[in-house]
C-alpha cells in the first residue's frame, strides 16, 4: 500500500481552522499545519498537548533572581562595600529593598533572553537551520494543511475541497 501526502492551501485562516475541526471530526489525522502567523485555537483544534514554556520561564526568572542576588552580594557586601545613606554594609538582607530594582530587572532579563533562545532552538529557527515547510508561500499569505493518507485520496481531496481549500496537491511519500 501507497502512503501518499496531501497538502491543502488555504487563503483565509478562519477556512482553516474550520476544515482542521471538520477533517479532524472525521478520524482524519493532521500531520501539520503551517501558516504565516499564529491562529487563535488552533492548536485546540489540531489536539495538541499544551506548551511547558511557562514552566521554563517559571525556572529562567529563578535563575536570573538567584544570580542577580549572587552578583549583589559580591558585589556591595564583599568585594566593594559602601556605606550609602547610613546604610548598614555588611549584610545582604538590610539591603533587600534596595536591591529589589535589580533582582527584579534580572529576572526579567534572563527570563526573556533564555525564552527566546529555548523558542528559537525548539523551532529550528537558529542560525543555519532549514525550513520543513513544502511551499514557500506559508511564509507570506497561504495556509498549508498536510495530510498523510494510506492508499485511496480522493475522499481526503473531496474533503478539502468542500471545506474552503484553494489549491490540492499530492506527492508520494
Amino acid at each position: 500500500m501507497s502512503t501518499k501526502t496531501v497538502y491543502g492551501i488555504f487563503d483565509d485562516e478562519q477556512l482553516l481552522l474550520s476544515s482542521v475541526k471538520e477533517i479532524r471530526a472525521n478520524n482524519i489525522e493532521i500531520k501539520e499545519v503551517y501558516s504565516p502567523f499564529p491562529i487563535h485555537g488552533l492548536d485546540k483544534a489540531l489536539g495538541l498537548k499544551e506548551t511547558r514554556m511557562g514552566i521554563t520561564a517559571f525556572i529562567y526568572g529563578c535563575l536570573g533572581l538567584s544570580l542577580g542576588a549572587l552578583m549583589i552580594y559580591y558585589i556591595m557586601i564583599v568585594d566593594w562595600p559602601q556605606n550609602i545613606g547610613g546604610k548598614p554594609n555588611w549584610t545582604f538582607y538590610h539591603n533587600i529593598p534596595s536591591f529589589v530594582p535589580v533582582l527584579f530587572e534580572c529576572t526579567v532579563l534572563f527570563s526573556a533572553h533564555l525564552m527566546s533562545i529555548t523558542f528559537l532552538i525548539r523551532c529550528g529557527l537558529f542560525p543555519g537551520g532549514t525550513s520543513d515547510s513544502p511551499d514557500e508561500r506559508t511564509t507570506d499569505d497561504k495556509f498549508l494543511m498536510v495530510i498523510n493518507v494510506d492508499g485511496d485520496s480522493s475522499s481526503v481531496k473531496e474533503m478539502l475541497t468542500k471545506t474552503g481549500a484553494t489549491e490540492i496537491n499530492e506527492k508520494e511519500a
